[in-house]
């Protein structure tokens, strides 16, 4: 096996569509870059998420990266979005015309909601770990095959995952977690990563990215499959139950500022 950093996948905004760069840097909390960097939020100050408006799977978003001299990717602070029922794109600046983009989502979603942002952490769903999640491609490939008709690219854009290796077997990945309270070290190029746990679903992988309809028996049949593939050297008591794919990770305050990039070598080292 030579497992090497396929991809890197950032959502800048929680619950909308996600960017692929070639580059991403980690920030001091160990999150990444523009991850999850902005979300939407309701009157009462509830995330306006896919795990609560499937409406939210309608709307598509997208970002243009700029390549910085430090040879990273960073995002300009713009969002496309085409509206159901519009014939056009429309962009906005995230910070210079937010109360247009918050009329137009309130519109859409109709109700009141803001855009709030958090550059330090952003807005992550395991916040004790809110490094990237990682997965690995075999993974994805394997999984869509449990549902006839889903693609490999509708199964990653159903579970969102930030870093996907390439050059290894289906539930690889599951090698990066080990007992309750104990981590699991692997570097990705220079950058150092702690395996936490194998990450908790929730009901947005049930269903379609663009249209937020359910597949049939979406989570019995994950569940199912995920039990009879657990390969026999996983930690299966970390699974009290099965709806769990990809690894959530913590970054140690030496990974802060590095860069991971596309291409580079991934080695477990305990």
């Amino acid at each position: 096996m030579m497992p090497y950093l396929a991809k890197i996948l950032l959502y800048p905004v929680k619950s909308l569509d996600g960017v692929e760069v070639e580059s991403a840097r980690v920030l001091d909390s160990g999150a990444l870059e523009h991850d999850r960097e902005f979300a939407i939020f309701d009157e009462q100050g509830r995330f306006v998420n896919g795990k609560r408006h499937a409406k939210i799977h309608l709307l598509r978003a997208s970002y243009t990266s700029v390549l910085e001299t430090s040879q990273f990717t960073r995002l300009n602070k713009t969002i496309s979005l085409e509206i159901p029922g519009t014939n056009s794109q429309q962009v906005f600046h995230l910070h210079e015309e937010q109360q247009a983009l918050e009329a137009t989502l309130s519109d859409f979603f109709g109700f009141g909601v803001t855009l709030k942002q958090n550059s330090l952490v952003g807005f992550p769903d395991d916040t004790d770990s809110p490094g990237p999640t990682v997965i690995s491609t075999a993974t994805l490939v394997e999984v869509a095959s449990w549902f006839p008709g889903l693609s490999v690219d509708e199964m990653r854009r159903r579970i969102r995952a930030n870093i996907e290796i390439d050059g290894v077997p289906a539930f690889w990945e599951d090698r990066l977690f080990s007992e309750q309270g104990d981590l699991v070290s692997f570097k990705i190029g220079d950058v150092d990563f702690f395996g936490v746990k194998p990450c908790q679903r929730c009901i947005v992988p049930t269903r379609d990215s663009h249209l937020g309809e359910a597949y049939p028996n979406f989570q019995k049949i994950f569940v199912n499959h995920r039990q009879a593939t657990l390969p026999e050297w996983v930690n299966s008591s970390r699974f009290n139950h099965f709806y769990r794919l990809s690894i959530n990770t913590e970054l140690p305050a030496l990974s802060a500022g590095k860069i991971l990039q596309i291409g580079t070598k991934v080695k477990i080292l305990a």
